[in-house]
C-alpha cells in the first residue's frame, strides 16, 4: 500500500494528537516513540522529523493544551454578560483553570524526568493566564466588588504562589494538607483583592457545608 503523504503541519498535527490519545490511555512512562508510530503507520524517520525525543512530543502537547486554556480564559474574560465575580467562578470554581485534560497533562508533567519542561509550563502559565485574570480584576474594581492598585502584579503574586505551593506532588502533601492550603489561598485571594469575606468559596465548596 502506497504511504499516505500529508502536508508537514498536518502531519505533526497528527502526531500530537496521537501520542497525546497515548498518553492518556496508557500513560506517558508506558507509552513509546515506537508505539506512537505503529499507531499512525509512519516510518521512524519521519517521527524523528518532527520531534527529537518523547518529552519534546510532551512539550507540544503542553502547548496545545496551554493555548486552549488560554483561548478558553480570554473568552470568559471578554463575555460582556458576565459580572467579575461570574466569571473569577467560572474561571476558579475547581481550584483550576482548565477541564480534567489539562489535569491529566499536569500529571505527566510531574513525573521527575519531566520537572524542567514542568517548571517553564508554570511560568508560561502564569504569564500567559496573568493578564486575563487581571482584566477581570479591573472589571471587579469597576464594579466596586474589589480593591486592587495593580490588578496585574497582584494577580502573579497570587497566581505563582498558587501554582506553586498548591502543588501537592512537589512536596509531598497529603488531601488533606493541600485542602487546608486551598482555604488559606482563598482567604489571600480574597483580603489581596479587597474581596468580602466568602464570596470566592465556589474555590472550596465543602466549606460552605462545614
Amino acid at each position: 500500500m502506497a504511504r499516505i503523504v500529508k502536508a508537514p503541519e498536518e502531519r505533526r498535527a497528527e502526531i500530537v494528537e496521537t501520542a497525546d490519545r497515548l498518553f492518556r490511555e496508557h500513560g506517558y512512562a508506558k507509552c513509546s516513540v515506537e508505539m506512537i508510530i505503529r499507531e499512525i503507520g509512519v516510518a521512524k524517520g519521519t517521527f524523528y522529523y518532527y520531534f527529537k525525543s518523547k518529552p519534546d512530543i510532551l512539550e507540544a502537547i503542553v502547548d496545545k493544551t496551554l493555548a486552549q486554556i488560554v483561548e478558553s480564559a480570554k473568552g470568559i474574560a471578554d463575555e460582556p454578560s458576565l459580572t467579575a465575580m461570574q466569571k473569577m467562578e467560572a474561571l476558579l470554581g475547581n481550584s483550576h483553570i482548565g477541564d480534567d485534560g489539562s489535569l491529566e497533562v499536569a500529571e505527566m508533567l510531574h513525573l521527575p524526568e519531566n520537572r524542567e519542561l514542568h517548571e517553564l509550563t508554570n511560568i508560561q502559565t502564569v504569564l500567559q493566564l496573568s493578564p486575563i485574570l487581571a482584566q477581570i480584576v479591573e472589571q471587579g474594581v469597576g464594579e466596586s466588588v474589589f480593591e486592587v492598585d495593580r490588578p496585574l502584579e497582584t494577580i502573579q503574586f497570587l497566581f505563582t504562589g498558587a501554582q506553586f505551593l498548591t502543588d501537592g506532588s512537589m512536596f509531598g502533601f497529603s488531601e488533606t494538607e493541600l485542602r487546608a492550603r486551598r482555604l488559606v489561598m482563598q482567604t489571600i485571594i480574597e483580603k489581596a483583592l479587597g474581596a468580602k469575606p466568602g464570596s470566592f468559596d465556589f474555590m472550596n465548596p465543602i466549606r460552605t457545608v462545614e
